[in-house]
Order: C-alpha cells, then structure tokens, then sequence
C-alpha cells in the first residue's frame, strides 16, 4: 500500500530549504535546482508543488512572515480578556521578535532583507506582494499604543478610528510606523555588527518611554 504524503509538510520541506539557500546567496541563487538538492528532494517535485520561481519565491517569503507571526504568540496577537499582557508588554514582545537576537531570528532578517532588495530590481518579485506582512504590522502595534494611551487616560480611543484604518487613533499609526522604521534600523545594525543585543534592547525601551510616558509596571 502507497505512503501517504503529507503535503503541508513536503511543501514546508522545500520552502525552508529555499530559505536557507536565500541566507547564504541570495533569491539569485534560489534556483529549482539549488532548492531541489538542499532539500533533498527532485527539481519535478518542486515544480509540481509550486510551478515557477515565482510561485517559490512567493511560499517561501509567506513561510518566513508566518513564523515571524507565530513568535507574538497564539494567532500573533495577544488573547483578550483578564490576564492579557498589558500593551507595552506586548509592544516590547513583538518588537523583540522581529529583532534578529537569536540564529533563526538572524537567519530570517537576512532572507527579508534579500527579498526587500530584489523588490527593487528583480521581476522574480513584485513590492506589492510583500506589502501585506508590514501593513498588518502597523495595524498591530498601532492597535496596541492606543489601547496602552487609553489605559493611561490619554483620551486616545483604540476603537475610535476616524480614518477608517484599523489600529486606532491616526496618531498611533504613524508612531507605529515610527516603532517598525526603528526597529527596521536595528535589525540592519544588528546584522552589520555595529549594534549590540543590550543597545538594541535598550532603544527600544527608550523609544516606548518616548512614546508611552512612565514605564508600565505590570509584570
């Protein structure tokens, strides 16, 4: 009787050796070829579960965005109700993780930065393909610094969004897209080498002092 083959997991197989093949050279050296033989897998195989390089390019970039996601937690946001962190701790839990502080956290901040590059230039991938995952990021951590401006008794409402965006005040949408071009800033001096863990950390916690008045004290 024929195994069955699990093709999430095949599928999953070949995009996180796609990954490691965009770490070390980049999408250039992404071919099906490459791909097929760090997967340990045939050139077919990898045509039959994602037709082109396109199609390749496109599932491994969404492999590493939904991994980025699974490090905030359940669902990559915070459950409601009692016992919810408070909204500074979730800011500082998801800015930590798109910071790469650990190898797979690197690892990942190489293959964005690869993918970010090539939008620029390569027809293998489009901009508007890679939108997604930062839009949601601002709706996150915009959604977050108003609930924690709320929670002070700013006056900022995090249901109240007169623009019709998700995320709350407009306020905390630009402050939010101010977070992730810091942490976007970060995470290069971190891969160079100029920037330590402790002064990355640190920064971070500066920059939400900035934005969020006194420090919470919630555990």
């Amino acid at each position: 009787m024929p195994r069955r083959v699990d093709h999430a997991q095949r599928r999953r197989q070949i995009t996180d050796a796609s990954r490691r093949v965009v770490a070390r050279g980049g999408l250039e050296a992404a071919t099906f070829q490459a791909v097929a033989a760090e997967a340990g897998v045939s050139v077919r195989l990898v045509q039959y579960y994602f037709g082109n390089k396109h199609g390749l390019l496109v599932a491994t970039h969404r492999a590493v965005i939904e991994d980025a996601a699974g490090r905030f937690g359940p669902g990559g946001t915070p459950p409601p109700g009692a016992g919810a962190p408070a909204p500074r701790a979730v800011l500082t839990a998801v800015v930590g993780a798109l910071l790469p502080l650990d190898d797979d956290r690197r690892a990942d901040a190489v293959v964005l930065a690869a993918f970010h590059a090539a939008a620029l230039t390569d027809a293998d991938v489009a901009p508007d393909e890679l939108l997604g995952a930062p839009r949601a990021l601002v709706d996150l951590v915009a959604a977050q610094l108003a609930a924690a401006r709320a929670g002070a008794g700013t006056g900022l409402d995090p249901d109240h969004d007169p623009d019709g965006d998700p995320g709350g005040d407009p306020e905390a949408r630009l402050d939010a897209e101010l977070v992730l071009a810091a942490a976007a800033g970060l995470t290069q001096g971190l891969l160079a080498g100029h920037v330590t863990r402790q002064t990355a950390l640190a920064v971070v916690d500066r920059l939400l002092d900035r934005l969020l008045g006194a420090r919470d004290a919630t555990p």
